[in-house]
């Protein structure tokens, strides 16, 4: 061999021997991290993950390394969290040290930490007070809210009625529909399902959620506020994003459930016409006396696994958890497929059962295994996703 080609080789082999150096002495001198698979110089373990079904590979890791181990994407440090048990003692027991949201590159690069989503620190706390106060002033957990989503529940019912019970893809008025209610809240103002204006936003909302689910994935004075128009206008989109997406979808894959699964539609119409009748609009308080209804809305939202990795969390300091030692900004995974799927909460949890969620006498069931949108301090409710 050549002199040039001895000199690559040695240079290569000196950088090769450096990266896994700079990894192994990262983890040791920062702290004792959980186990996990020997990661690759600069690309990490993502050649061990498949990534058209990554919670499966997730899965596979959890049988050899445990309910906690450690990947790397990239030269990224991640620690993933697999069941409920863990998932409490961090996120509940914990909570105030995984309170950080951790970083996704290609998030990032959009929303540059801004929001009331992917913020953290002082800024998602000035960001989330504002919010909820907010929300509360136009209404959130009052009468006012409910009298819109009943009225935009009618006009999805016309729009439904236009079809004359010929074939449709309900997709995209089921869409439509949540996302009218948000615009309510925020501009006070509905739009009509073929408004452009309207079908550019939820075109947006969409592509913004698919490519979140891909695998690659006011005061001048006050230089401490967080409240500028940038955090202004992605807080609103969170907002849309959090409201719009998460409920248009369960109600699609909700509404398939029940046409594979005639016995239940059936049994809910029963309880529909013997609370409700037909003569008059639906109400939350109904609520308290539709056992089944509640039950299988829960239910949907178990089994079709909406955020089945979660968001990304992240430690706000070094900390001791279980047997290891977790370095300030280590990024969490605090997966809730293992959650929901928990075969010794819910018997046969791969199959769609209302009966997970009603006791022998028929009543609903709280669980605490119920985590659709995580089980964490930041998350109040499945319409303001964690916030």
């Amino acid at each position: 061999m050549d002199p040039w080609g001895l000199t690559t080789t040695a240079l290569l082999a000196c950088v090769i021997f450096l990266t896994f150096f700079s990894l192994w002495s990262q983890g040791f001198k920062r702290g004792k991290l959980p186990p996990g698979p020997t990661p690759l110089p600069f690309i990490g373990n993502i050649l061990q993950l498949d990534l058209k079904n990554i919670t499966a590979s997730f899965s596979q890791l959890c049988e050899k390394y445990g309910p906690i181990y450690t990947l790397y994407f990239g030269t990224q440090r991640t620690v993933v969290l697999h069941g409920y048990d863990i998932l409490k003692e961090a996120l509940i027991d914990q909570g105030d040290s995984f309170l950080e949201r951790g970083i996704v590159p290609m998030i990032e690069d959009v929303v540059k930490g801004k929001g009331v989503v992917f913020s953290s620190g002082e800024r998602w706390k000035q960001i989330r007070r504002f919010s909820l106060m907010t929300l509360r002033n136009f209404g959130m957990g009052k009468r006012s809210i409910e009298e819109r989503v009943q009225e935009e529940a009618q006009c999805l019912v016309e729009e439904f009625r236009k079809t004359n019970g010929e074939p449709t893809d309900p997709t995209f008025i089921l869409g439509c529909a949540p996302c009218n209610v948000i615009c309510s809240i925020l501009f006070h103002e509905r739009f009509n399902y073929n408004d452009e204006k309207f079908l550019k936003l939820m075109n947006l909302l969409n592509e913004n959620f698919q490519l979140l689910n891909s695998p690659w994935a006011q005061e001048k004075d006050n230089p401490q506020s967080e409240f500028d128009l940038e955090n202004l206008i992605m807080t609103a989109a969170d907002l849309f994003a959090a409201g719009t997406e998460t409920t248009s979808n369960t109600i699609r894959y909700g509404l398939l459930l029940m046409l594979k699964h005639p016995e239940v539609q059936a049994k809910i119409q029963e309880e529909i016409d013997h609370v409700i009748g037909r003569n008059r609009v639906p109400s939350i308080k109904d609520r308290q006396d539709m056992p089944y209804m509640d039950a299988v809305v829960h239910e949907v939202q178990r089994f079709i696994d909406l955020l089945p990795l979660n968001l990304p969390h992240a430690v706000n300091r070094d900390i001791h958890f279980q047997q290891y030692v977790l370095p300030k900004g280590t990024t969490v995974f605090p997966l809730l497929s293992p959650v929901l799927y928990d075969d010794k909460e819910f018997h046969n949890s791969d199959q769609f059962d209302p009966q997970h969620f009603l006791d022998k006498n028929g009543k609903f069931r709280k669980s605490d295994c119920f985590v659709p949108f995580s089980m964490v301090k930041r998350n109040h409710s499945h319409l303001y996703l964690s916030l």
